[in-house]
């Protein structure tokens, strides 16, 4: 299956996260981990976001950056159950997504945070996943998080790779006990796996608290929770491009790029078919004839383009599309 061009419009609605600077765990042996924070604006309609430039500029902090990042899910806890969410439908909802983000334009926005050693290249791979049905049980400190991954790694259901970030995406009824739901709906970070510096993230299904962490209740492609995921995860994937190990791109107050622009989705969002407000989408093709088998939508929050004026002082703008050729791009 091919991805065919990205459909780029923009609309007005909410969607994804934040980050509330390199919090310490409160989990013994935890990582320090990144967490992107609940909607704040839960139920006050259609937030198109800013488009001025942010009022404090991303730095460079010296630390790599990831050129094209491997991404690895890890299907945390029950995802065959019935009730519309958590099951296979869910899962090819992400799958598709992950296949469609790597080379988009919106990806595009984090190939400007290239450094003098790395290259951001704006591509993503897909490269594998596996299933975990509850080897930490249900409810999992952040310690328990890494935990998955690493066994995922050393009984070889993935392979160590330190160019991946590996997402551990729990079904909805996983807790993620240090907050999510309360204080956030996914975070990154790092640490050291079988001897080597791995990247990974939890994500847990929306579904668990709408409210929270999702921007709509009827979601473009029919599953809020999963829907809502997939903003999320793309806001942590950037976030493990551009500052893999903590210590490359973020702002004054620890901001990293998607948490500027977190819960914002732009200015010319659209209605998908079923009426669901969406801002980016993709047809996905025969590999053979170049069909299309079908087409799908997402609301995906914005991300931070780093850009420059007439007289080369930066301006950071959030956006959803860049392109590298001409240097466009639509907010």
């Amino acid at each position: 299956m091919k991805i065919g061009s990205t459909v780029w419009f923009t609309t007005v609605f909410t969607v994804a996260a934040s980050l509330v600077a390199s919090a310490q765990s409160s989990d013994k042996g935890a990582p320090d981990i990144v967490p992107h924070r609940i909607n704040p604006s839960s139920g006050s309609g259609v937030l198109p976001g800013s488009t001025s430039p942010a009022k404090q500029t991303i730095l460079y902090r010296g630390g790599a950056v990831l050129a094209q990042p491997n991404v690895y899910v890890i299907w945390y806890g029950n995802w065959n159950q019935a009730n519309g969410t958590d099951n296979a439908a869910g899962q090819q909802i992400v799958r598709d997504f992950l296949n469609a983000i790597g080379g988009s334009p919106y990806f595009a926005i984090n190939t400007t945070y290239s450094t003098t050693a790395t290259t951001i290249t704006g591509n993503v791979t897909f490269s594998g996943e596996t299933s975990d049905a509850g080897s930490q049980g249900t409810k999992l400190s952040d310690a328990a998080i890494q935990a998955i991954v690493n066994r995922a790694i050393t009984n070889n259901s993935l392979p160590k790779d330190t160019s991946g970030v590996y997402f551990v995406l729990t079904s909805s009824d996983v807790s993620e006990t240090s907050g999510f739901c309360k204080s956030y709906c996914g975070w990154h970070t790092h640490a050291t796996v079988s001897a080597s510096d791995i990247k990974f993230a939890f994500v847990g299904n929306s579904a668990k608290c709408l409210s929270a962490c999702a921007a709509q209740t009827t979601s473009p492609n029919g599953n809020a929770g999963v829907d809502g995921m997939c903003s999320v995860i793309g806001h942590e994937l950037e976030e493990s491009t551009t500052d893999p190990d903590l210590n490359a791109w973020y702002d004054r107050q620890g901001q990293e790029n998607a948490d500027k622009c977190a819960w914002t989705f732009g200015q010319n969002q659209y209605k998908a078919a079923n009426g669901a407000w969406a801002n980016m989408g993709w047809n996905y093709l025969d590999p053979v004839s170049g069909a299309v088998l079908y087409h799908r939508d997402y609301l995906i929050q914005r991300n931070l383009l780093r850009t420059a004026n007439s007289t080369g002082t930066e301006q950071d703008y959030c956006a959803v599309s860049y392109d590298p050729a001409t240097h466009s791009f639509t907010q």
